[in-house]
């Protein structure tokens, strides 16, 4: 059972910050955590991985929770005071997916943490709502499943009934409860083996020996790993010896294949996973630049560069809008990963599919075009372009694709396919590799 003294309390509040600052203040969700969780370093990895998961959980099941929440509260969850809300939201989650936690105890705390936010007048409510909740969440009605399918699997997997019908419009019903399944599922983190310094075999062991789950994967260099703190933690970590890199994204470098001595050009490089696996496999020579917009942007591929030590790839900061003329059909390789909608990676960052919307959506599609016809020019004749995007969205990416083909008759598609996310082992991801004539 997990302890309820005063730590728990001072967590409790931590997760309300963390689900106030997402929720009202518009942060991202995985930006927010990670920045509390490195803060608060000093709590006990128990503590911390109840904080993770009470805050993860809470926004990744919103649309079911406030859904419970209409039905038992006398006051619509749209019209309670941002507070209550989300102590309401995250206590919800509690009594539903975390039985190691009391009841009593997580009404008591909810109760608490509402009188310490100054809203001493609603602890009776917080409390009815909870203890309701808590005798008759067996007897939630939800939307009928055969006569109601799209609004039955939005409440049931908290997704927007928008992107359920945007993708009912290219996949089965079977399939889209499939993505829904994987996002909700637990991903544990796939790593990279930076063959430059390390085998696979050595970096096994030697995770293994600092108590880190590791387990094989079909492609070679990759393993999956778990239980762990954080990767800073980990010394082979800080000593460039392995990347964390999402298995779908890692088949950009695959599909490249790039020779020795290649140029190439990372336009939307940050945090420059797809810049390393490039350099690695050319096995340090040639030469790789990873762009990006802003020095932020910059700063985190420049950390990634310093822990693996590689001197064939250099951090530039450049806006892909932008024409540079001094690298005109110059590369060998052009890597587009562009800005997109998100919509294959809700697992790991779940308030995507609240922020985004089907405005949103088409203007992103225009800035990616603006974006390939730029980076376009810098293709030398017999190069690759390589696009790529995290979403699952015909509009961002096989239009796109057609489009650009259109646009450049100097190049031409070798192929193209969309990845889906699948439980437990990948995002959702776009890739098309053209060659130019």
């Amino acid at each position: 059972m997990i302890d309820m003294g005063s730590d728990r309390i001072n967590s409790r509040e931590l997760v309300l910050d963390v689900l106030l600052a997402v929720t009202r203040d518009g942060e991202y969700s995985h930006i927010v955590i990670r920045n509390t969780l490195d803060k608060y370093r000093y709590l006990s990895k128990q503590e911390r991985s109840f904080m993770k998961r009470l805050c993860e959980g809470t926004l990744e099941h919103m649309i079911w929770i406030d859904y419970v929440l209409n039905q038992f509260s006398s006051v619509p969850v749209n019209k309670m005071k941002p507070v209550i809300r989300c102590i309401l939201r995250s206590s919800v989650y509690e009594l539903k997916y975390m039985n190691a936690v009391p009841v009593s105890a997580t009404c008591n705390e909810a109760v608490k943490l509402a009188q310490k936010r100054g809203f001493r007048n609603l602890k009776g409510f917080v409390n009815g709502v909870l203890r309701n909740i808590s005798r008759n969440l067996d007897a939630v009605v939800l939307p009928d499943r055969e006569s109601k399918p799209l609004e039955y699997l939005s409440v049931v997997y908290s997704m927007p009934i928008w992107i359920l019908e945007l993708w009912q419009n290219s996949y089965t019903m079977e399939q889209i409860e499939g993505f829904l399944e994987g996002f909700l599922a637990e991903m544990p983190t796939a790593i990279r083996v930076n063959p430059l310094k390390t085998t696979k075999e050595e970096l096994e062991k030697e995770l293994k020996a600092v108590q880190v789950q590791v387990r094989e994967t079909e492609l070679e260099d990759v393993l999956f790993i778990d239980n762990y703190d954080s990767l800073e933690r980990i010394p082979a970590f800080a000593a460039g010896k392995f990347h964390v890199q999402d298995l779908s994204s890692m088949q950009v470098g695959l599909w490249a294949n790039p020779p020795k001595g290649s140029y190439v050009l990372d336009v939307c490089a940050a945090p420059g996973g797809k810049s390393l696996q490039m350099a690695e496999l050319m096995q340090g020579t040639g030469r790789v630049e990873a762009r990006d917009l802003t020095e932020h942007k910059v700063l985190l591929i420049q950390e990634n560069l310093r822990r693996c030590q590689l001197s064939n790839i250099c951090a530039i900061q450049a806006d892909a809008r932008k024409l540079d003329e001094s690298i005109l059909e110059k590369a060998d390789f052009v890597i587009a990963d562009l800005p997109c909608s998100g919509l294959g990676v809700i697992g790991k960052k779940s308030d995507i599919k609240y922020k985004i919307n089907k405005k949103s959506c088409e203007e992103l599609a225009a800035l990616q075009r603006e974006i390939l016809h730029t980076v376009g020019q810098y293709v030398k004749p017999g190069g690759i372009l390589i696009y790529s995007t995290c979403t699952i969205n015909p509009g961002e990416n096989e239009e796109n694709v057609a489009w650009f083909l259109k646009e450049h008759p100097e190049f031409y598609l070798e192929k193209q396919q969309q990845l889906l996310p699948q439980k437990g082992i990948c995002d959702g991801f776009f890739l098309a590799k053209m060659g130019k004539r």
